[in-house]
């Protein structure tokens, strides 16, 4: 009996635990669901309903998708994505994903429902988002990836946050100043690993024949 994975295609929290499974080579059962309709398996296994969540053989549940992808790089992290042999490192990598995760995050949400925040225009949101661009894209001048020459935790955690910025205004963001960046993004974006995660999943059923991913 594999892990049980509750996942939902195209968002970004989802999608980075995808990768990270996908790198790792741990299988799992992947349960793609719809948001509006969420299995009652799943509000079982996570009253939050919201995903990734990663049901385990012993029953334990991961409900955050930065925890998922530790568990799996901690299986089998062929290129040192957790960069442990480093505690500085690892300490950039940590900050520079909460980072992500409490402030930009904030702002992406805001900047692509901006009809739901009226109390500032959408190009409001949308610079703020930009002090975190402006941030990576000042590192990647200096290094292939967002801490070194090598990928990390931080590139593949955070890339999906940074696809989702882009697709907002795909034209404002083809013709915004951050050529580095946009070469990071279409590295991970032209991937085989990111291809296999972002191929349509059907929708699980109670009863389906379980679909193993990867």
């Amino acid at each position: 009996m594999l892990p049980i994975l509750y996942s939902f295609r195209r968002c970004p929290y989802a999608m980075r635990a995808r990768m990270a499974i996908q790198y790792s080579g741990i299988q799992v059962e992947l349960r793609e669901i719809v948001l509006r309709d969420k299995p009652a398996e799943l509000l079982l296994a996570s009253p939050k309903g919201t995903v990734p969540v990663l049901v385990l053989n012993n029953g334990n549940v991961i409900e955050q998708s930065l925890d998922i992808m530790q568990w799996a790089l901690l299986q089998n992290d062929p290129q040192q994505w957790l960069c442990q042999q480093s505690t500085a490192l690892s300490t950039q990598i940590a900050l520079l994903i909460d980072h992500n995760d409490r402030v930009f995050k904030t702002h992406l949400d805001r900047y692509k429902y901006a009809d739901r925040y009226p109390d500032q225009p959408k190009e409001y949101y949308r610079h703020q988002g930009e002090l975190f661009l402006r941030d990576l894209e000042t590192r990647l001048a200096q290094t292939t990836f967002l801490l070194s020459n090598k990928i990390s935790l931080a590139d593949a955690a955070i890339f999906p946050f940074i696809r989702q910025f882009a697709g907002v205004d795909p034209k404002w963001f083809d013709a915004a100043p951050y050529p580095k960046l946009k070469q990071w993004l279409n590295f991970f974006c032209s991937s085989r690993d990111y291809q296999n995660v972002m191929q349509k999943f059907a929708v699980w059923q109670a009863g389906a024949r379980p679909f193993i991913f990867p």
